[in-house]
């Protein structure tokens, strides 16, 4: 990477830290607050904490599109400003009603597709999935790291008090765009990066990308509707919330270090979908202990043990997954899509685990957890062997297309290239390779004769 690349990977990170940080936080304490505000139910307790994920669901491709037409930083910035503005008028609720409607305000703030595609103006073509990883990485970080903290920061300040560290951190991201993140030359269309809507119907098509769409929607579904009854059990078990770190750091941790043998197992072994398929039973049977143990501490740590296990692996596999079974050309597109069933599984994972909380207890949140994750399982039953096929970016600048076909043939020539396709309005050839057979020497060679 050149310098001004390390700088754009690193800086539009930590936006991405910036915001995720305070978001994360409030996912362990947000129902144990709210549900001591004035007109306060369970059924409302749970879509305050889900509406977030409806305005992203509905906004974030929209926000994508815009800056494809106008600044990139413009549509952040916009976004931003949403976000800090929902934040401080949850900050400022004294009534549920008004952190219900602070929290839609933050979902309104929607520029990870934004983000993406002014990393994708920001580096070259052979460069950008590991500066895609990079930003991966840090919402991985944030997540562990809000977690913790966010037991600890409500203890002393309160859940207003969180909304307002959001605020400040969303602002100082701000700061970032305007003076640290560097100014693209041109806005151009990156197929890897961008939803593009001519491919919506390509991906909709696509069955495997359609399984692995809804095991994101089941997972976050399953992790909304689980967190917003947790927290409330273990205080109920006599935990306070300022303690709840306790529990949270060392099961992030332990169950980090747990996935490992297993995230090597599903790559390097080429074994992905037994680890996968593995990973869910794991939430039904995390859920299971739920339901069983869910009135005793110690049965309640141990199963947020193995709920994290089998969530981290997920976690850690499905981006790879929607990687390996998208054409190149359209990995933008599906992650989009991809992105919107996340985030419409976290609101109705709210809006249903608060319903059933208040209707029939905290044993049918869980009972209806291990269903979503058991039609999960049989879902992924039927999915295709992953082909273990990374993506490769390749600049067409010194290629005519006249010579597009040639070049097409010559490169699927080389052993390990296993899909070719060209764009030459965008100077870009997306490949699908098979980075254990891929002759590299041979690729290099290639390369020098067509500059």
């Amino acid at each position: 990477m050149t310098a001004m690349e390390k700088r754009a990977t690193v800086s539009l990170a930590s936006i991405y830290a910036l915001r995720m940080l305070g978001l994360f936080m409030l996912l362990p304490v947000l129902s144990l607050f709210t549900e001591q505000m004035p007109g306060s139910t369970p059924k409302l307790v749970g879509l305050t904490m889900g509406i977030y994920g409806l305005t992203q669901a509905i906004l974030q491709i929209p926000f994508g599109l815009l800056s494809d037409r106008f600044s990139r930083k413009t549509i952040i910035v916009i976004g931003l400003v949403l976000f800090v503005a929902g934040s401080i008028w949850a900050a400022l609720a004294t009534d549920i009603y008004g952190v219900l409607i602070g929290r839609a305000l933050q979902g309104c703030g929607a520029i990870s597709a934004a983000v993406m595609a002014l990393l994708a103006d920001l580096t070259q073509e052979v460069h950008r999935t590991k500066a895609m990883a990079t930003i991966g990485a840090s919402i991985g970080v944030s997540f562990g790291v809000a977690i913790t903290l966010g037991p600890i920061i409500a203890d002393h300040f309160g859940i207003a008090g969180i909304f307002w560290m959001i605020a400040v951190l969303a602002a100082l991201a701000i700061l970032v765009v305007l003076f640290v993140v560097p100014n693209p030359e041109k806005i151009t269309t990156h197929r890897d990066a961008e939803y593009i809507p001519s491919e919506l119907g390509s991906v909709i098509k696509n069955a495997d990308l359609l399984r692995l769409n809804y095991g994101i929607f089941a997972l976050h579904l399953i992790l909304m509707a689980s967190f917003v009854v947790v927290p409330l059990l273990m205080r109920d078990a006599g935990l306070q919330g300022g303690s709840h770190w306790m529990v949270y750091l060392p099961v992030l941790v332990t169950s980090m270090a747990m996935i490992i043998p297993f995230v090597i197992i599903a790559e390097k072994k080429r074994q992905m979908k037994k680890v996968f398929i593995g990973a869910i039973f794991t939430l039904v049977l995390a859920n299971v202990g739920f339901v069983l143990l869910h009135g005793e501490l110690i049965g309640l740590i141990a199963c947020l043990w193995i709920f994290f296990c089998g969530f981290n692996l997920l976690e850690a596999t499905l981006p790879s997954l929607i990687s390996k079974t998208a054409p190149g050309d359209l990995k933008g597109t599906a992650m989009g899509i991809y992105s919107s069933a996340q985030f419409l599984g976290a609101f109705l994972g709210g809006g249903a685990g608060g319903w059933l909380y208040g209707e029939f207890g905290a044993a049918a949140v869980f009972m209806f957890s291990a269903g979503v994750a058991a039609s999960w399982v049989v879902v992924a039953l039927f999915m295709s062997p992953p082909r273990y096929w990374a993506n490769l970016l390749l600049s067409l600048k010194a290629v005519k297309p006249e010579r597009g076909e040639e070049f097409s043939k010559q490169l699927l020539a080389i052993n390990g290239i296993e899909e070719v396709r060209l764009h030459f309005e965008e100077n870009a050839a997306y490949l699908k390779v098979d980075n254990q057979q891929l002759d590299k020497n041979q690729l290099g060679i290639f390369l020098k004769q067509w500059r």
